[in-house]
């Protein structure tokens, strides 16, 4: 049986409280001879060749698993309507794994229905779990900036006025590691390069991603990427302006086949089916869950036609040092773009360090503010 959004939505009006935590037994899932059913929550549509599209390809290949079915909402947004999508997958449909994707869907409304249903286990995508939360919540990541760091040496390479650019949805933690990885990677190629960043304020919102992709076109930056969760209209609008690109979340080459230098991809396939054949096994999910490209947990886009033979040869290599692991893109001697030291020579911070994920600054070279 299905149920539209709206009912979906529309399901805790008027209905009692469920039951306390105290009452209920901690998540341990033990099949009854029936499918486990995982629920997929979606903050935009599924087909926005980015972070959704992404996202819901690893939902694809969970519905391939045997004992399995999946339920999906797309177009939730980060407020109530999450808390009613969650509670009417698990009261409707009998979810025992829920995969809330966007940002915004941890705090408050993960932390506030997940102690009213602890025989449901709540994965959420760039959450930071950290201990005293519920523990039938997990926070899952991958080290993406490190994409954006190899993108930022095929930008370094194709950029000639040596100005990149980069439209950001939100200054967070994530988004700011993606945009500083981005410029480092370019500096790698040529430390005079800088990159303008502008900040849009929505996770989608076509019209601003527009506008912005063509400031930063009319600013001179002739290779452009984006940490927005739809990157189709930033990849149409920068090619439509002779700029090369660089994509996010999924691959956008279509969208750009000549202008397309190579993009960080999420490869959330063999993660979710992963996650998912752990709990059938009975067991229990890490509660914090991080991985990089040799992992498995993100890809590159194949390199464009437009790639030097010279760029190709410095991707190549620096993608094999990050695959070795312990690579860092952010460190010494670095200062952030109002000359704050941020890493003394000789300091590093690698690709899994914690610290990155409370980054609140534009390391120099930067244009923006995170403000």
């Amino acid at each position: 049986m299905s149920f539209s959004s709206l009912s979906r939505r529309g399901f805790l009006k008027g209905t009692a409280a469920v039951a306390s935590a105290a009452t209920l037994p901690q998540f341990g899932y033990a099949s009854t001879g029936g499918p486990l059913t995982v629920g997929f929550i979606y903050v935009g549509p599924k087909d926005d060749f980015g972070y959704n599209q992404a996202h819901a390809e690893g939902a694809a290949a969970v519905k391939a698993m045997e004992g399995v079915v999946v339920v999906e909402e797309e177009n939730v947004a980060e407020t109530i309507d999450v808390q009613k999508s969650m509670e009417s997958m698990i009261n409707f449909d009998e979810a025992k794994l829920l995969f809330p994707t966007s940002f915004g869907y941890f705090d408050p409304h993960v932390l506030e229905v997940a102690p009213k249903h602890p025989d449901v286990r709540f994965q959420h995508a760039a959450g930071l779990w950290t201990a005293g939360m519920p523990t039938n919540v997990g926070s899952y990541f991958g080290y993406i900036g490190m994409g954006q760091y190899l993108n930022g040496i095929t930008a370094g390479h194709a950029t000639k006025t040596k100005k990149i650019g980069f439209v950001a949805a939100k200054p967070i933690p994530q988004v700011l590691l993606n945009i500083n990885s981005f410029l480092l990677g370019a500096r790698q190629v040529d430390p005079e390069i800088t990159c303008q960043v502008i900040f849009t304020g929505e996770w989608s919102l076509a019209v601003k991603e527009a506008e912005a992709t063509n400031a930063l076109a009319d600013a001179g930056c002739d290779v452009i990427t984006c940490h927005v969760d739809g990157p189709k209209v930033v990849m149409e609008t920068a090619a439509g302006r002779d700029c090369f690109v660089c994509g996010y979340h999924a691959n956008q080459s279509p969208l750009a086949p000549e202008k397309y230098l190579t993009g960080a991809e999420w490869n959330w396939a063999g993660v979710y089916t992963g996650m998912v054949q752990t709990v059938l096994d009975g067991g229990t999910i890490d509660n914090f869950v991080r991985g990089g490209l040799a992992d498995g947990f993100i890809k590159m886009s194949p390199l464009g036609t437009a790639v030097s033979d010279a760029a190709r040869a410095q991707f190549e290599a620096t993608k094999a040092e990050i695959m070795a692991g312990g690579f860092a893109a952010i460190k010494g001697p670095l200062k952030d773009n109002t000359g704050k030291v941020i890493a003394a020579a000789g300091e590093g911070f690698a690709e899994d360090d914690i610290a990155l994920e409370s980054m609140d600054y534009l390391v120099e070279g930067v244009i923006g503010s995170t403000s």
